[in-house]
């Protein structure tokens, strides 16, 4: 599920085109640049590659990828709410 090349952040197998940028993070007292994922997209390829239903691919996320801590260079994964407002 991880893949790490040399100098470059780690990343989630099989996400690549889920990738929409990069972050500078703050973990154990120093910057870190990770690769952030959209979890819309993720949940996306999960359904066709996989056939997943949409709460399939949400747990899937929930309990395989997000859970995880590979180090302080995890990615981390942006997920859109529509449903937040500004008031």
């Amino acid at each position: 599920m991880i893949e790490e090349e040399e100098g470059r952040p780690k990343k989630w197998y099989g996400f690549d085109d889920c990738v929409i940028g990069v972050a500078s993070i703050w973990r154990d007292q120093s910057t870190h640049e990770v690769l952030v994922y959209s979890g819309d997209s993720m949940v996306e390829w999960l359904i066709e590659r996989d056939g997943m239903t949409d709460e399939e691919a949400i747990e899937y996320i929930a309990f395989n990828i997000e859970d995880a801590y590979i180090g302080v260079n995890t990615p981390v994964i942006a997920w859109v709410n529509e449903d937040w407002d500004e008031e």
